[in-house]
């Protein structure tokens, strides 16, 4: 006779927290968090001793740890209404480590030893630990051209990075994006604590909301570890 453990999953957040006032991307405002009612205004609408809160928030799409859907980069691509879960929750993820000390460029062959066809890749660079701080989109890493297409032409299921951004921003061009944006791979930005993950061996979601005609969201990226 025998016992079977029942081993519960682990969790693992790979978001950042939303705060007011916070920088995401630097020339972008940061949101505006407030009340839309007060707990103290809302007493005069309720039975005594109940009370609500409704925040409001404003806020560019681009906030946080947020994933971009092809309607980012292409007008005529998917927008966040029209990713289909499959594409964004539940997938096979795994984790692609690179030392910045061999530069900031993450080249083809960072990649080429691995399968990633219906993987989410999500590439660790230890960017996270500047989050807030002026250094964080200075001097950066991302992937180059060829890395992109390498990733698009596997059919990778959705690419993520713990960086400021995917792409190089020493210039006006979006290589990243633009390949696999146009291949139908979204693109999660800002993750954090990957560290944390094993190579392989866990789910990955990174759901938002689900918005017509919006290219970017937040989301609460996270794993399962089973």
């Amino acid at each position: 006779m025998f016992f079977q453990k029942n081993f519960m999953p682990l969790l693992i957040d790979l978001s950042h927290t939303v705060e007011h006032g916070m920088t995401t991307y630097k020339g972008l405002p940061g949101p505006v968090i407030s009340d839309h009612m007060s707990r103290e205004s809302s007493r005069g609408k309720y039975a005594p001793g109940t009370e609500f809160h409704i925040g409001k928030i404003e806020m560019v799409a681009n906030t946080g740890t947020y994933i971009d859907s092809p309607f980012h980069r292409y007008a005529q691509g998917k927008d966040l209404a029209d990713l289909p879960l499959a594409s964004i929750a539940n997938l096979d993820g795994m984790v692609i480590r690179w030392n910045t000390t061999n530069g900031r460029a993450i080249g083809v062959e960072a990649f080429k030893a691995i399968t990633v066809q219906g993987k989410a890749v999500l590439v660790q660079t230890g960017w996270d630990k500047h989050w807030r701080t002026e250094q964080y989109s200075e001097g950066h890493p991302f992937l180059t051209p060829d890395a992109a297409q390498y990733l698009a032409d596997q059919k990778a299921a959705l690419v993520g990075i713990d960086s400021f951004n995917i792409d190089s921003t020493s210039d006006g061009t979006r290589p990243a994006h633009t390949l696999l944006l146009g291949a139908n791979i979204p693109i999660v930005e800002h993750l954090c604590d990957l560290s944390f993950l094993p190579e392989k061996g866990f789910k990955f979601f990174a759901v938002p909301v689900k918005v017509k005609q919006f290219g970017s969201f937040p989301v609460r990226a996270f794993a399962i570890i089973e």
